[in-house]
């Protein structure tokens, strides 16, 4: 399934691109999470919880950053597994000024690939697309109120 879209920062570039090659902002942002545990350069070990329709379950995987280029943009890629499939993410995350309004702020522009399998594909991927969409937007409001932050 292929995910893109953009999403506005109310933070400078500068401080959106260290919001969000933060561990700690990052575990807290992404829905379900519990934990990322720094396991090598750029490279977490994360726990998590999904729920998606009836289905719920633990999931074990990594997350790692690539392609770093300060502060515009950046490779974020997700992998995980768990007694109910697997998922797979991979997104390049673009962030400029949004010059749009008084205030500064980033505009985030993301793109990327995402796949699920085992359990979790057998819901419908009408389903699958609808609670991805939600999970992002989950992720960005929590990062925006965290960027905001000292």
């Amino acid at each position: 399934m292929r995910i893109s879209g953009t999403y506005a920062l109310p933070v400078a570039p500068e401080r959106a691109y260290q919001v969000l090659q933060d561990p700690a902002a990052l575990a807290r942002a992404i829905p379900g999470c519990e934990g990322l545990e720094k396991i090598g350069p750029d490279e977490y070990r994360m726990k998590m919880k999904v729920l998606l329709a009836a289905l719920s379950g633990q999931f074990e995987g990594k997350v790692r950053i690539t392609d770093q280029a300060a502060p515009s943009s950046f490779r974020l890629i997700v992998e995980g597994t768990g007694r109910i499939g697997f998922l797979k993410g991979e997104g390049l995350l673009k962030l400029s000024p949004d010059n749009s309004g008084a205030a500064a702020s980033t505009l985030v522009s993301y793109e990327g690939e995402a796949q699920v399998g085992g359990t979790m594909a057998a819901v419908g991927q009408r389903l699958i697309d609808g609670t991805a969409k939600m999970m992002i937007m989950k992720f960005f409001d929590k990062l925006a109120s965290l960027s905001t932050q000292a």
